[in-house]
């Protein structure tokens, strides 16, 4: 008597190739980044400035105590958040290193031609001890749709809820389009405010246009890929083709 055929064992392992697709996406709470204004999945709207620093230390002790009053009154003129980010990432220097090497193959003089070489080496052992960093300043200024009207802002909870809300539907798009002109207006008005405070400061500071966001948010969310590869910003229209 033949044994009975086995039974295949079911795989327990859910199919992934449902939704694939975009589905790192659906947790960002990033619906795409026009008009240099990064817009939320919530309706909310935030604008990114990058901020000149300067050495603190080296001023003198009158000007030091000048800064800080004017950072004192700069945030008390405030009427809604801000958020202050420090980014450091490690310096790529690959391109500039190609491009000492190439330059030393030309050069014609054999002095210049061994310095030059040397100079490379030099820079090349020097990466190897000790990484480059480079830090950039960003001042984000957020213009939610609670911060709209005084007194109605909402508990943590409701807060929760909103960024939970991970899908991105076609009624919030069509909405988001609908409000853009007047919030963006009104963005625009805080983004005055703070650049005015900054300067007083003695900071300056430019807002990130559209192709700078996106780069942004692409190596921050790309941090290994971005070192090796880059965007095209001429084609990439919107935030919703990197990250």
């Amino acid at each position: 008597m033949s044994p009975k055929p086995k039974k295949p064992i079911k795989s327990t392992v859910r199919n992934g190739k449902k939704k694939l697709h975009g589905s790192t996406q659906r947790f960002l709470p990033i619906a795409e980044i026009r008009n240099d204004t990064v817009l939320l999945k919530n309706g909310g709207l935030r604008a990114v400035l990058k901020v000149e620093p300067l050495n603190f230390n080296l001023k003198s002790e009158t000007e030091q105590q000048g800064i800080i009053a004017g950072y004192e009154g700069f945030v008390n003129t405030l009427t809604f958040p801000v958020q202050i980010v420090v980014r450091s990432t490690k310096v790529n220097i690959d391109p500039y290193m190609e491009q000492t090497r190439v330059q030393a193959a030309r050069q014609t003089n054999p002095l210049l031609k061994t310095q030059t070489e040397a100079y490379a080496t030099f820079i090349e052992k020097i990466v190897e001890v000790a990484e480059i960093m480079q830090k950039r300043f960003f001042v984000v200024v957020p213009l939610d749709d609670f911060s709209l009207s005084a007194g109605k802002r909402p508990g943590l909870l409701t807060q929760f809820l909103g960024w939970i809300g991970v899908d991105d539907t076609g009624a919030k798009t069509a909405a988001r389009y609908r409000s853009f002109p007047d919030k963006n207006i009104q963005l625009k008005d805080r983004v005055q405010q703070v650049q005015a405070g900054l300067h007083n400061v003695g900071l300056n500071s430019n807002r990130l246009t559209t192709h700078e966001l996106i780069d942004l948010y692409y190596q921050i969310f790309n941090p290994k890929t971005s070192q090796e590869q880059k965007i095209n910003n001429k084609e990439v229209p919107t935030a919703k083709m990197v990250l």
